[in-house]
């Protein structure tokens, strides 16, 4: 009887939290509905952030790869998502003050992060937060650090392509952000400066890293190697498309470099980490554990005779027996 009781309990209480959940998740899409409908315009039209569709779903997914933190511990709500409520509602009020439309996008993230707190506590937050900081990936930058980073990504892509087209036997002249074979001039744009394989590089890199079994150290050395990534695959992209316009023609340069570029790259990024979880899985090798030499001290022996480690074999003591010298007293020679 009291266990059919405790059931019904529990599957009450649990039913009053996914009535909480559904309610604040449908509070949230409410409140930041006009917020998510200019994301989502942003995303159609600026191919630098067409991945924010699937960011999303990312992130539930994420979370659902940590759900096994939940079984073994109670979930219980915590007041100190407000103050991440109240944080967010000041950054809306402030960018809505100065005209910042990415602090009206920030704010969505302690929303979320408030909002998981108030109604699942600490547990829940454990459980969530990779998944919370990951919907990060699918805010647009500000302009300013978008020209902050393009500038320098644009001019390094232009010299190591430059530098690759040479290395293959073209020859390739930079001017600029611009590459000259022969006739056939390649113009490297901000859109081909790689900053969009950059922020895609890195949401992809930020979600192996929570999935594999790794240590701290390891997992950020895989975020960090995003930016290399990012590098190598536009660099490749680029030396490709001169490749194929001195090689096959100006058509099947173009449609490589529009059309089919963005699935090579990410093939290509993919391949790149899993050669680098290959690297770390057999250049770093944890050493095999010693043995471990209990040190005893000299009261522990006095005390307890049984605990001192036999060293010495029996052959040992017997060789020791009969190589050492045995002194008779004086007194017994003294009588012979």
């Amino acid at each position: 009887m009291q266990n059919s009781t405790s059931t019904q309990n529990g599957e009450t209480v649990a039913g009053v939290r996914l009535a909480l959940l559904g309610t604040a998740i449908a509070a949230l899409v409410w409140s930041y509905w006009p917020t998510l409908a200019t994301l989502a315009h942003r995303w159609s039209i600026d191919p630098q952030y067409s991945h924010g569709f699937i960011v999303p779903l990312v992130a539930v997914g994420l979370i659902w790869f940590r759900r096994d933190v939940l079984t073994d511990r109670q979930i219980s709500p915590s007041w100190l998502g407000l103050p991440l409520i109240g944080l967010a509602i000041g950054m809306r009020l402030a960018g809505a003050r100065f005209y910042f439309e990415a602090l009206d996008w920030l704010s969505l993230l302690p929303s979320v992060a408030g909002t998981c707190l108030l109604i699942g506590g600490w547990t829940a937050w454990r459980c969530a937060w990779p998944g919370i900081l990951f919907l990060s990936f699918m805010l647009p930058l500000p302009y300013r650090v978008e020209t902050m980073l393009g500038g320098p990504l644009q001019s390094v892509a232009t010299l190591a392509s430059t530098f690759s087209l040479q290395t293959l036997g073209f020859p390739a002249i930079a001017e600029g952000n611009l590459i000259r074979i022969d006739e056939t001039t390649i113009g490297v744009a901000e859109a081909c400066s790689g900053l969009r394989m950059l922020v895609v590089f890195f949401a992809v890199s930020t979600a192996v890293a929570i999935v594999v079994n790794r240590t701290i150290w390891e997992r950020g050395l895989i975020i960090a190697s995003a930016v290399p990534v990012a590098i190598l695959c536009n660099v490749v992209r680029i030396t490709l498309t001169g490749v194929l316009f001195e090689t096959v023609g100006n058509a099947w340069a173009k449609l490589v470099f529009h059309d089919f570029a963005g699935w090579l790259m990410m093939i290509l990024a993919l391949a790149a980490l899993r050669i680098e979880l290959w690297m770390l899985d057999h250049i770093l090798i944890e050493p095999p554990p010693r043995d471990v030499i209990p040190v005893l001290s000299q009261r522990s022996l006095d005390d307890n005779p049984a605990s001192v480690p036999a060293t010495n074999t029996p052959a040992k003591t017997a060789a020791l027996q009969t190589s050492a010298p045995v002194e008779e007293p004086a007194e017994e020679m003294a009588a012979v």
